[in-house]
């Protein structure tokens, strides 16, 4: 219409003109008409593209945006977040989908996610030494791969949207989160788009931003699904959402947040429309325009801004009414997070406050039943009815490849928790301990005069799991332990040789050596202090001064540590123990967490060798018993046999009284191992017919096949 009205009044006007003026004003003329036909074929589109909206707005009542939620997981934890943040994203009407990135496939999953309503969620863990767990491998390799070939173009992700969360462990420093880090970087590289900055979860606690892994994932899923997707096309209603922002009104009143927002942006919608909810981005389809990503980008690094500068504020010191500072202590947080309280639950702990456990030991309910005890009933003459398997710290600081916990447990170098007294971990370690010992009232096989005794402990493993000596009141512990006549059994990890040093006398005191070089007890224990080597050593220097019964226990990992006999050897001259447990492995099943398989547990008679081997590297030293059951020998310095006999049992009265003239002396009438030791029966003596298995007890095997379950 607009090119016919301008040709008749040029055709009109050129009558009357000279040539060559016509031909200026035809030039002119077209160059007008053509620029008015655009502006009217924008408007015509802009119109056209407002009535599509409104329908689809009619149409249906959920959003187009899409979440791909992608997990990387050793342990089972980044699995568990992600179906977590899926069900929370469909409450918000979002659709989410999980996926396994051991199923990643480039072409398929994310070269074609460009300019889609799409949004990728990768939530990974970093495993050892800075590497993805074993589902991630292909995928974190594919993008390191697509970022270091020059033949790949740097755009090769653009358009596509997406966010990253990991799971670490600020404890190791520099390979915290590494995996998650390289995943965020690499994407940009690819020119991939971060609508979120990436998300840390901090398994230790005491540095956790906010207060262990899964309130760090708590606090960046809320980010996401309420804050940052919010701003993807759609507006908070209540619990509503709405598709199209254009469309939307919400019946409450706008937050100062958003008031401010609205304020500071450009609304490009025509006017009188009630669209955007004031953040001045184009919308289609209920999703945010690419080019316009940048401003909803800037909400959110002022968003995290205020956030950050809120959380400095409460860590600041307080102002009092007189202008004074208050001392800003902040409270330490709890060892136990309500995941790990879950996860340790699940497993049959008890847990005593907030850092402690108890659980009743299988060879507890072994002897119970008349079926045999366990290994320190055959070396040291433990009633294993009468003893409460406990721990005052569930942190450790190592992550052992045989964990029998599977890593549930926290891990730390320093104590940073909150902190219960000796008293009330001791009375709630009993008290759960003889609960879950009532409950074999009535239970099949169990004799009454054993579950009558049971009901007093009379001995304390200090060694459930973690690192007990890590507790800042250990020795108070001990000393309340004693005064109940209870024998103290406990274990150290030969990472804290101070602690060692302060100790008070124990009943035995034991050192994990579970390698003998440097470099097979980083593969072993992974550790986590950087120092360990020096630290183990010194913990070997700390037990050699210790009075009391001192022991080294080795464990056996066949082709790990098996062929390292002449380095234990000079360890052993090192902390010169009294006693040296060597045991093999235990499997306890597959683990994510480790790659331990039932081929590195050896043989009772591989055992045996390797033992006999040792001993002959060392001159004071002779295998003193076994427990065939437990693939378990004893070697013992000669000290202990005293006219030919073996003396590795304990005089547990005797002990108590020296600790009683111990302590009443405040601690200058010492004792030595010796003073408590007692007569090893026969049947426990290494090469008895027994192997170990007292004649007291019944052994059971199942029917038809020649496998023992005492003790199971």
């Amino acid at each position: 219409m607009v090119l016919t009205w301008g040709l008749e009044m040029l055709s009109s006007i050129l009558q009357y003109l000279p040539c060559w003026h016509s031909m200026i004003l035809i030039a002119v003329t077209f160059t007008f008409m053509f620029i008015l036909a655009r502006i009217n074929n924008r408007q015509e589109k802009q119109s056209t593209a407002k009535k599509d909206r409104q329908e689809g707005t009619k149409q249906s009542s959920k959003a187009d945006l899409h979440l791909h939620i992608w997990y990387g997981t050793q342990t089972g934890t980044a699995k568990q977040f992600a179906e977590i943040l899926s069900e929370d994203a469909q409450t918000h009407r979002i659709a989410a989908e999980i996926h396994d990135l051991k199923d990643f496939d480039p072409e398929n999953h994310i070269l074609t996610e460009a300019n889609t309503n799409n949004i990728l969620v990768f939530i990974v863990s970093t495993y050892i030494e800075g590497q993805p767990p074993e589902n991630a491998r292909w995928f974190h390799q594919w993008l390191q791969e697509s970022v270091d070939d020059f033949r790949v173009p740097k755009t090769l992700l653009k358009g596509v949207r997406f966010t990253v969360f990991g799971l670490g462990n600020s404890l190791y420093h520099e390979h915290y989160n590494e995996v998650s880090r390289n995943i965020e970087d690499w994407l940009s590289a690819l020119s991939a788009t971060s609508i979120l900055p990436r998300g840390e979860g901090n398994e230790n606690v005491a540095d956790s931003k906010n207060g262990g892994l899964e309130a760090d994932f708590d606090a960046w899923k809320t980010s996401l699904l309420q804050d940052t997707l919010s701003d993807t096309g759609m507006c908070r209603c209540g619990e509503e959402r709405c598709t199209d922002k254009v469309s939307c009104k919400c019946e409450q009143q706008p937050s100062d947040h958003q008031n401010a927002e609205e304020s500071s942006s450009e609304d490009e919608s025509p006017e009188g429309d009630d669209a955007g909810g004031g953040d001045g981005v184009m919308q289609t389809d209920g999703v945010m325009d690419l080019e316009d990503l940048g401003k909803v980008m800037h909400k959110m690094k002022a968003a995290k801004q205020r956030r950050d500068e809120e959380e400095n504020s409460a860590k600041t010191n307080n102002i009092n009414s007189s202008g004074d500072r208050e001392n800003n202590v902040t409270e330490p947080r709890e060892m136990i997070t309500p995941l790990l309280r879950q996860s340790l639950t699940k497993q049959g702990y008890k847990l005593v406050g907030s850092h402690s456990g108890v659980k009743l030991c299988r060879w507890t309910k072994s002897m119970l039943r008349g079926r045999g005890g366990c290994y320190k009933h055959t070396f040291y003459g433990i009633e294993s009815h009468r003893c409460m398997e406990t721990t005052p710290s569930l942190a450790c600081a190592n992550k052992c490849v045989f964990c029998w916990r599977h890593h549930t447990n926290p891990v730390g170098t320093e104590w940073r928790w909150k902190m219960d007294d000796a008293e009330t971990i001791l009375a709630g370690a009993l008290e759960n301990h003889y609960k879950m010992v009532k409950q074999f009232k009535g239970v099949p096989g169990v004799q009454p005069e054993r579950l009558a005794e049971a009901k007093k402990a009379q001995h304390c493993a200090l060694s459930l799991v973690g690192e007990p000596i890590m507790y800042p009141e250990i020795n108070k512990l001990v000393r309340l332990l004693h005064q109940q006549e209870i024998s103290t059994f406990l274990v150290t990890n030969a990472q804290f040789p101070d602690a060692i040093r302060t100790l008070v006398p124990v009943t035995q005191l034991y050192v994990s050596v579970d390698a003998s070089t440097k470099e097979s007890l980083k593969k072993i224990d992974r550790p986590l202090f950087r120092d360990f080597w020096p630290r183990f050593l010194d913990s070997l220097k700390a037990l050699s001064d210790k009075g009391q019964r001192t022991v080294y226990r080795l464990t056996i990992v066949k082709s790990w540590n098996s062929d390292e006999i002449e380095a234990y050897a000079k360890l052993v001259d090192l902390g010169k123990p009294d006693l040296i447990e060597i045991k093999g492995v235990t499997y306890c099943g597959e683990s994510k967490a480790s790659t331990l398989t039932m081929a590195n547990v050896p043989w009772h008679e591989e055992v045996v060798s390797f033992v006999q081997k040792l001993v002959d590297l060392l001159p004071d030293y002779e295998i003193a018993s076994e427990h065939e059951h437990s693939n378990c020998i004893l070697a013992a310095n000669k000290k202990f046999k005293v006219n030919n006999e073996w003396h590795t049992w304990i005089d547990y009265p005797q002990f108590h009284a020296l600790m009683k003239a111990y302590e009443s002396s405040e601690g200058k009438k010492t004792f030595t191992a010796v003073d408590y030791m007692a007569k090893t029966p026969d049947w426990a003596v290494f090469g008895s017919q027994e192997q170990g298995f007292d004649p007291a007890e019944t052994r059971f095997r199942r029917k038809g096949k020649n496998k023992d379950i005492t003790g199971c």
